[in-house]
């Protein structure tokens, strides 16, 4: 083959690429917050075979099941229905009247999905073969994993879950009373994921009131979590860091990393979760929709999550994302 005729293949393979390239950039929307229809808060999210499954509070304040949303590009949802958590079934002698509220789902390494669940104030835990279930209660005798009157001066609600890069998984979860007070419990997870390894113990961080969340970068822990009040505009998200799934904490340099926007477009940004797609790290949270109600209604946000060279978060701008 002569060198003219390489070259036109080559530039017409160039133009090809470039051509598909521009096609793909024009296919981006931008996914604007909210990103979905309807009130919901304190998400968790999981990504099994290209479908990302989310599920949150549903509100106002809970409800007798969870709220689940099935998306691929996070342009078009499904809502979906799952048979466990319910408030009916997660209920025990040591239960509130507090809703089903505040999810944490995690694949485990033996390939089961684990769901870990505030239900009456207790925490609550669940295991399926499948994101959309059927789901039922993790422990054989169908009791709280973390009952309600466990730990003096914990609500115990706000459950995560984080397996480590080793595949250790840790359980972090717990609030505070009447807005102050705020605490965090963590412990290991035997295999089993509901067996502690070892005694829970409190781990709180400086400027904590509920809804832990662990993230684990360039070996360096941070556990970010939501300080202030849930019901109003002093709701944020702050972190800190650490060498140890549990601590001592150094807090975060540019806390808080999201609260309510200077023109409570974004008001009382809070109870994250974070994931990675395509190399980026997104966060996704709830924020309040404005109203002149006696309860709150909160509807989820998504947005770029980005570190600086010393591994610091950076404060978050809440413009929504391009999609994936």
């Amino acid at each position: 083959m002569s060198i003219f005729k390489k070259r036109i293949i080559r530039s017409a393979v160039i133009i090809l690429v470039f051509s598909f390239s521009q096609i793909a950039y024009a296919q981006k929307v931008l996914i604007n917050n909210p990103i979905v229809k309807g009130y919901y808060a304190d998400p968790t999210i999981i990504k099994d075979k290209g479908v990302f499954y989310i599920y949150a509070t549903i509100d106002p304040w809970g409800g007798k099941e969870l709220g689940v949303l099935v998306t691929k590009d996070f342009v078009k949802f499904e809502t979906k229905h799952i048979n466990w958590p319910t408030k009916e079934a997660c209920t025990s002698a040591t239960s509130n009247g507090s809703m089903v509220w505040a999810p944490s789902v995690r694949k485990a390494a033996n390939g089961k999905f684990y769901m870990y669940v505030a239900v009456g104030s207790e925490v609550w835990a669940g295991v399926s073969d499948k994101p959309l279930g059927p789901w039922k209660n993790a422990k054989a005798d169908n009791t709280p994993l973390v009952a309600g009157n466990k730990y003096p001066g914990v609500h115990n609600i706000d459950p995560d879950c984080f397996i480590d890069s080793d595949g250790q998984a840790y359980l972090y979860w717990g609030s505070g009373f009447n807005w102050v007070n705020g605490h965090c419990m963590a412990v290991k997870l035997k295999k089993d994921m509901v067996t502690f390894d070892g005694e829970p113990v409190d781990i709180t961080p400086p400027h904590y009131f509920e809804a832990p969340h662990m993230v684990k970068r360039n070996n360096l822990y941070y556990l970010m979590y939501s300080y202030g009040k849930a019901i109003d505009a002093t709701y944020q998200i702050r972190y800190s860091t650490s060498k140890t799934p549990f601590g001592p904490w150094a807090e975060g340099k540019n806390d808080p990393i999201l609260s309510t926007s200077a023109d409570s477009t974004t008001m009382g940004p809070g109870h994250h979760t974070v994931f990675k797609q395509n190399g980026q790290y997104y966060i996704l949270y709830h924020r309040i929709h404005p109203q002149k109600k006696e309860y709150v209604l909160r509807e989820l946000c998504l947005d770029s999550l980005n570190f600086d060279l010393q591994g610091n978060i950076l404060k978050i701008k809440p413009t929504g994302v391009s999609s994936f």
